[in-house]
């Protein structure tokens, strides 16, 4: 694949997606930064990155000053290293984020699922404890969607049948949604 076609490829799909999934994803991250509720980012791979990333983003990105007691609270499930290593080597690696949520989340938070896929086990194991806990849950996806799709109560889909450039664009959104956050708020990019 060419450089051009790459790019036309990208530009293709991002003129896809919906806005109304992009905009939603604003407004509930938003509504949790208005209710003090946590926001957790999870996912495998190239989406541990974006989670990491993501959170991150949110986090520092959107805090306003230094001294500013009003921050959103983001948080990646996918940075606990000895947590998840031990509990994916004790108990199976189908369990290390919804155990992390056991241990931290309360109804009323929100859960930020990514998978290209969609159709990791770990996430949907998430996904599913967090929709009968109470939080809100978001996934976020390429291909079909795959069983994330119809599991998380929004969504964000990328429509496209190629993980690298799925992940690509998921992270081009989260930018994309992070920026928004801080018109909304009223603050200078802090990145």
């Amino acid at each position: 694949m060419s450089f051009e076609s790459y790019i036309r490829e990208l530009n293709e799909t991002l003129s896809k997606i919906d806005r109304g999934q992009l905009d939603g994803l604003a407004d509930l991250l938003l509504k949790a930064y208005r209710q003090e509720r946590t926001i957790y980012v999870i996912g495998n791979g190239g989406s541990a990155a974006n989670a990491s990333h993501f959170a991150q983003d949110l986090a520092k990105g959107c805090r306003g000053a230094l001294d500013s007691e009003r921050r959103f609270k983001a948080i990646s499930l996918t940075d606990n290293v000895p947590f998840i290593t031990a509990l994916a080597n004790d108990d199976g690696y189908q369990y290390v984020f919804e155990q992390q949520l056991r241990t931290f989340a309360k109804a009323g938070d929100v859960l930020v699922a990514i998978s290209g896929s969609g159709n990791s086990p770990n996430v949907l194991t998430a996904v599913d404890w967090a929709n009968h806990s109470g939080l809100t849950t978001v996934g976020v996806t390429g291909f079909d969607g795959g069983k994330l799709k119809a599991l998380a109560g929004h969504q964000l889909h990328v429509p496209l049948n190629d993980m690298c450039t799925a992940e690509s664009i998921h992270s081009i959104l989260f930018h994309y949604v992070v920026l928004e956050l801080q018109k909304m708020l009223d603050l200078s990019c802090r990145g």
